[in-house]
């Protein structure tokens, strides 16, 4: 099931984010986090506008979530989202990462949201893949940006205007 986020799934969506820093460079992230430094990110979102967490569980484990939220702070970009989404490892490749974009474009399509914009660190093919599907063409790479791990990191950038989004995925 997918639905809007709650302050009760913050405990899961910790667990997803300290995998993933610690076995991959999908996130930046270099230590693990807690419930308590994840509040202030989590408040950003609300259940109407364009900043939006929604989540997909299963009872009450945490598969993954998917968020819109602010770009920049300038008031030039109050049209512009960054999207993001993580999974469970163990819930990668099984339509979960669909699910939680068609739900998260669903709850947008009404919202004064021009532009949708992707990080994507790389390589990630099914991140690509995934931001294919819904719409997203690519517009850039930095390359070797960051540095995780004593590694080099490079991250693909892509987008999609709103209006031109297939919304069935």
């Amino acid at each position: 099931m997918v639905g809007p986020g709650a302050e009760d799934d913050l405990p899961g969506i910790v667990e997803i984010l300290n995998d993933t820093a610690a076995n991959s460079h999908a996130t930046f992230a270099t230590r693990p986090t807690s419930v308590a430094e994840r509040r202030e990110w989590f408040e950003q979102f609300s259940l109407t506008g364009p900043y939006r967490l929604v989540v997909a569980r299963r009872g009450t484990l945490v598969l993954g979530y998917a968020c819109s939220r602010r770009y920049r702070d300038h008031e030039a970009f109050q049209e512009t989202v960054e999207v993001s989404i993580a999974l469970d490892t163990g819930c990668r490749g099984q339509g979960v990462g669909s699910l939680l974009y068609r739900a998260l474009f669903e709850c947008l399509a009404d919202e004064p949201v021009h532009v949708l914009l992707a990080g994507i660190a790389m390589p990630n093919d099914a991140s690509v893949a995934l931001h294919r599907k819904f719409g997203f063409t690519e517009v850039g790479t930095f390359h070797e940006y960051a540095v995780k791990h004593g590694q080099y990191i490079s991250s693909l950038w892509m987008q999609r205007l709103s209006q031109t989004v297939d919304q069935s995925g």
